[in-house]
């Protein structure tokens, strides 16, 4: 059993990763690195989007993360390894999971075209 509930296309991978980089890029972005962190801004309702790692160990880490995601209606997607999300969100280590907080300015939407296709691979 993981907690990877569905395979994220390449494409689309990339896609969420040069949305990352722009928003990680962005002065007044709030970032959640770490599961613990994560955990609680889900939990507080503050994430828009969590995104995880799939090479975590041991997977039993992350396995509330995407039922919490579920529960509480927030969109979350993987990405292939804990040291691309760390790198893609501008910081020299692996994470296993983030949780976008704040866009920051000018971001308002760089978003919503990669939740929708989120969105639509779950159906």
């Amino acid at each position: 059993m993981s907690y990877v509930k569905f395979k994220v296309p390449d494409n689309l991978k990339n896609e969420l990763k040069n949305v990352l980089s722009k928003i990680a890029e962005s002065r007044d972005s709030k970032i959640r690195k770490g599961m613990n962190e994560v955990t609680k801004s889900i939990e507080r309702n503050n994430a828009k989007i969590v995104v995880m790692a799939e090479d975590v160990s041991p997977p039993e880490i992350l396995f509330h993360v995407p039922l919490l995601c579920e529960e509480k209606l927030i969109p979350y997607a993987y990405l292939s390894s804990k040291k691309e999300l760390g790198n893609t969100v501008r910081i020299n280590v692996g994470a296993s999971a983030i949780a976008i907080e704040n866009l920051g300015t000018g971001n308002d939407n760089v978003l919503d075209a990669v939740i929708k296709k989120l969105e639509d691979l779950k159906k």
